[in-house]
């Protein structure tokens, strides 16, 4: 299993001790902003087996981020394919890999998202020989895009989409798509 290293932090895969932090962010309303709704803890606990079981399978996904000597579990940072169909999915069996983070407001700010993305997008770029990798989010999730365009990401207003598991007239319908090629 993948274990990822940065100046500061560890990508790593998800441990049982991380459900509970994960369960704090995910029922937190700054965190879930940009997201259709909070979650309770056992909607968390089913994301969380998702993103552990990921790396199981597939060696890479979203990886719990440790912050050593200082918090075992600050968030999520990884790439995993795009399990949605849009315009910028390519048609099976090719697939489009998404970079994504998800961090507790008590580690915004510091610099930990761009940092663990880049260790990712070079796994994604390296060890995984992917080509092109995207970062989606909503209109209004400007941090998020910051991150984006930190990491070099470039957007194309041409590729916005709405997101189509949400309804139509939902107010986080539309999302802006960035690209990161090899």
């Amino acid at each position: 299993m993948t274990t990822l290293r940065t100046e500061r932090l560890i990508l790593r895969p998800w441990k049982d001790a991380d459900f509970a932090p994960f369960a704090a962010m995910s029922a937190d309303p700054q965190v879930m902003e940009h997201f259709p709704a909070t979650l309770d803890r056992a909607a968390s606990d089913n994301v969380a087996s998702i993103l552990k079981s990921d790396l199981d399978i597939m060696g890479f996904g979203f990886w719990a981020l440790e912050l050593p000597g200082a918090a075992p579990f600050i968030g999520f940072t990884g790439i995993r394919p795009v399990i949605f169909h849009a315009p910028f999915v390519p048609a099976p069996p090719a697939q489009a890999v998404e970079i994504g983070w998800r961090l507790a407001p008590a580690h915004w700010g510091k610099g930990y998202a761009t940092e663990a993305a880049r260790a990712a997008l070079a796994h994604g770029f390296g060890a995984l020989g992917l080509s092109e990798i995207v970062s989606f989010t909503t209109t209004t999730n400007l941090r998020s895009q910051a991150v984006m365009q930190r990491l070099g990401m470039t957007h194309d207003e041409a590729d916005d989409f709405d997101h189509p598991n949400l309804p139509d007239g939902h107010p986080l319908k539309r999302h802006v798509l960035y690209r990161l090629r090899k």
